[in-house]
């Protein structure tokens, strides 16, 4: 923990009066980029915010259920989101170094890479009812999830798609709009979940069919209305966008893979870990699966905040990697480490302190049918908060890596904090110990908080390399 503390704080910038008010500078900057972004972000979660609140209204099972499914579905398509991801430290670099028509190139290939790995994506998620049943799923969960997956598999073209025209656009400095079509979209959201999940205004009541549909279009909306306005606005249109958009260039295409492809393993070994602790939890009953969907979701919402931080430094880095200005790469990744450190501090303190009424917000609370879940869940809540920081520190660090174009190392990296150590961890105390599904959230931010020091490690590894170039 020292270590971590001491890589966190030993980055010498705040050593004059000069340095402290370029830190002061590039913090109006970043946030200039972060707030619409991670407020976007928390939109775009409030999605499955929504969709886990009411499934929990509709009963443990289906929340259970649902849950498990969400996660799945979230796997898949960050999986892809990280594939693409390439699109914004690129953009940002040819953005810094004047190169105009580089930049419509990067987004065009990005929308085709979006289509390519859309299509696997989707034949996949159809076809994971078998391996449910196989991870020990009781098979009223694999039904409702399975119900779920059918439909919501249509949104993640345009969740991946719209994550490219994302990348580009905040690549640029416009982080705004995408933040009110996030907000927009999330609206429309809630109402059709309400709407179609229990049958209101005369339309039938579908459930969690009903729920998945009106994410679909939720995900539908936000990338139509973000071609749209990249479409429309005067000031995209020098950069020739979506001019030949038919056209695959082969060697765009290599270029953002090399820089995503590690992105999309490592979201991969992320993502994945969630969903395998998912299934962990679902082994060891509805109850502890119905604790975990709560918790999760609710640290799920928390870390979009870091997320959108995390894509703001990418941007910020990458737009100083393209200049060339080691100094001010240093500046950006100490206030995006500095300030999500802050945050998740903050945040965790209120779970900690309030865990039964944000438990209320998915589960009745007086429905002795719910006592076990809510148990389990008090006692994640509280491990969560203790565990937040850890994850907010290893997603903007990792995000500073993915600016200076870092992508391969950090691979490995995050292999062996997620799953040599956080998922190896998770195993062994939530089934070898009288833990169970405690020690499977132990294990987990164990692994967060060794992936954080390693990513904090390859950071100033990267960084004394080029201590001896010159800045720009």
């Amino acid at each position: 923990m020292s270590y971590l503390v001491t890589l966190v704080l030993d980055f010498n910038l705040m050593t004059s009066i000069s340095s402290r008010f370029g830190i002061q500078s590039e913090a109006r900057e970043f946030l200039k980029l972060a707030v619409p972004l991670a407020g976007a972000q928390l939109a775009q979660a409030a999605t499955g915010f929504v969709d886990t609140v009411m499934m929990g209204w509709l009963g443990q099972d289906v929340l259970a259920a649902g849950g498990l499914a969400t996660i799945i579905f979230m796997a898949f398509m960050m999986t892809g989101v990280g594939l693409i991801s390439g699109v914004s430290p690129l953009v940002a670099e040819a953005y810094g170094s004047g190169q105009t028509q580089r930049i419509g190139q990067l987004t065009r290939q990005g929308l085709w890479i979006a289509l390519l790995l859309s299509i696997p994506g989707m034949l996949a998620i159809a076809h994971l009812d078998g391996p449910m049943r196989q991870f020990g799923q009781a098979e009223t969960t694999v039904i409702l999830s399975d119900t779920y997956l059918s439909v919501i598999v249509w949104g993640l073209f345009p969740a991946i798609a719209f994550a490219a025209l994302r990348g580009c656009i905040v690549a640029l400095s416009k982080a705004r709009p995408v933040m009110f079509i996030a907000i927009a979209a999330t609206l429309f959201n809630i109402i059709g979940n309400y709407v179609l999940g229990f049958g209101k205004f005369g339309f039938p009541n579908l459930g969690i069919l009903g729920l998945a549909i009106a994410s679909v279009g939720a995900h539908w909306i936000m990338f139509l209305s973000l071609l749209g306005y990249m479409l429309w606005h005067q000031s995209l249109r020098n950069y020739s966008l979506f001019r030949s958009l038919h056209r695959f260039e082969a060697r765009i295409v290599q270029q953002l893979l090399w820089v995503g492809g590690p992105i999309g393993i490592a979201a991969i070994l992320e993502y994945g870990l969630y969903a395998t602790v998912s299934f962990f939890m679902g082994a060891l009953g509805t109850p502890a699966l119905a604790a975990n969907q709560v918790v999760q979701q609710t640290v799920v919402i928390i870390f979009m905040v870091p997320l959108g931080m995390s894509f703001a430094t990418t941007v910020r880095v990458g737009q100083w990697l393209g200049q060339r200005d080691w100094k001010q790469i240093q500046r950006a990744a100490f206030v995006s480490i500095g300030l999500a450190v802050l945050f998740t501090l903050i945040a965790g303190i209120v779970l900690f302190a309030y865990p039964r009424q944000i438990i209320g917000l998915y589960l009745d609370l007086n429905d002795p049918a719910n006592a076990n879940a809510l148990n389990i869940s008090i006692s994640l809540m509280r491990i969560a908060a203790l565990g937040l920081i850890f994850d907010g520190i290893q997603r903007t660090a990792n995000g500073v890596l993915q600016g200076l174009q870092d992508t391969r190392i950090p691979v490995l990296l995050g292999t062996a904090g997620y799953w040599g150590i956080g998922l190896t961890t998770s195993y062994l105390l939530g089934f070898h110990t009288s833990l169970a599904g405690i020690g499977v959230w132990i294990g987990t931010y164990i692994g967060l908080a060794a992936a954080a020091i390693a990513y904090l490690w390859r950071f100033r590894r990267v960084m004394l390399k080029k201590k001896s170039l010159p800045v720009a």
